[in-house]
């Protein structure tokens, strides 16, 4: 354990923020985490997850678990509108041999097997409760809570996602979320026989997909621009959702979308992004995930990159034994990384608005998912 870090405050219980808990906790640093849902719930249907992702399960130690609860295949194949097979991407078994190069599970899922490794790994969690002030100096961080404590710290990591609370204390200027003129929908569904690994129909401007979340159940995303970020009535999600794979004549897609009812668990999400500029930490508290770097899904890694900044941060920690230096080392190895995942999915998310360049889509999807293949 590195002598200038015994003790950390995690603020946040999302995905990135157990992840540290997780691998700081194998470190034998002691481990508080504050969650301000008093139920630690994760809302949303399925999740797509790349090689990387499932490479940062084996990591953490919760791949098994995924394996066993989500489900995992090799390859996205992409389709035309009416239904014949154009084209299969590739999926490199980053994880190693015998884990397929991608899948999918519930959120609620793994936000659970998350959660059982973090209480499991030993971290004190506080459920309802989240941080009042953070006063940082030169030796520790001293924070008020809502639940009435006051503790000190060696380090602060800011985990609390897109509307970070940490960003805005620490950063004030940092910029704020901005929308991407595109919303998701998402669904879940029984999954037909033809489905066997991720696959999407390649529409002008509107692209469906599927992806298997377990042996029996999938999910079904469709994105759509949006100029407005408007409020949409969840009494009209499913007629809506009907109504924007009308014009998809392909026979497995429209089975889909005649099984779409209020039962579906619909899901609507304007997309929103945010990459904040360096430094990404300031005395003793540090930023990781969504707090800095969230993304819209369109290279299906924003938890992917959230999680390695847990696992990067962690083994920065575990090497130095200065605080400033360890997330120096952090930052350095994280940005360009995190940098091309946002800004490559904001551009693709703008090319699929104006019904743009394909070979650029492409371009940008191959080059993009042969970077997040490299080692962290």
């Amino acid at each position: 354990m590195s002598q200038a870090v015994r003790r950390i405050l995690i603020i946040g219980g999302g995905f990135s923020g157990m992840s540290a808990a997780i691998q700081l906790r194998k470190q034998g640093v002691e481990i508080d985490l504050v969650e301000i849902d008093p139920g630690w719930r994760s809302y949303g249907a399925g999740i797509s997850l790349g090689g990387a992702t499932l490479r940062a399960f084996r990591t953490i130690g919760i791949l098994d678990e995924f394996l066993e609860q989500g489900s995992a295949a090799d390859g996205v194949v992409l389709c035309l509108p009416h239904g014949p097979q154009i084209a299969e991407l590739p999926t490199p078994r980053i994880a190693g041999p015998d884990v397929p190069g991608g899948g999918a599970i519930m959120r609620p899922v793994l936000a659970r097997i998350l959660a059982d490794a973090t209480r499991a790994s030993g971290a004190t969690v506080h459920l309802g409760c989240t941080f009042t002030d953070i006063q940082s100096d030169a030796e520790g961080v001293d924070v008020g809570f809502s639940d009435g404590r006051r503790e000190r710290y060696d380090l602060v990591i800011g985990a609390d996602g897109l509307y970070s609370k940490v960003r805005e204390t620490v950063f004030p200027d940092a910029p704020k979320p901005r929308y991407s003129g595109q919303a998701v929908w998402r669904a879940v569904l029984p999954t037909p026989p033809e489905i066997k690994t991720a696959t999407m129909w390649m529409g002008p401007k509107i692209k469906p997909g599927v992806n298997p979340v377990s042996k029996t159940e999938m999910y079904l995303f469709v994105t759509e621009p949006r100029p407005v970020n408007e409020r949409v009535d969840p009494e009209e999600f499913p007629e809506l959702l009907r109504k924007l794979l009308a014009d998809f004549p392909a026979p497995v897609l429209q089975s889909i979308r005649s099984q779409i009812d209020e039962n579906s668990q619909i899901i609507f999400r304007p997309l929103e992004g945010l990459l904040t500029a360096r430094p990404w930490f300031k005395d003793r508290v540090v930023l990781i995930g969504d707090a800095v770097h969230a993304t819209t899904p369109h290279l299906a890694s924003g938890a992917c990159i959230g999680i390695e900044d847990a696992i990067v941060l962690a083994d920065e920690i575990g090497r130095s034994t200065d605080v400033g230096a360890a997330c120096a080392a952090f930052e350095q190895r994280r940005w360009e990384r995190c940098r091309m995942v946002v800004e490559n999915s904001t551009r693709l998310g703008e090319i699929e608005i104006a019904g743009g360049d394909k070979e650029e889509h492409g371009r940008i999807m191959r080059e993009s998912l042969m970077a997040l293949a490299q080692p962290i």
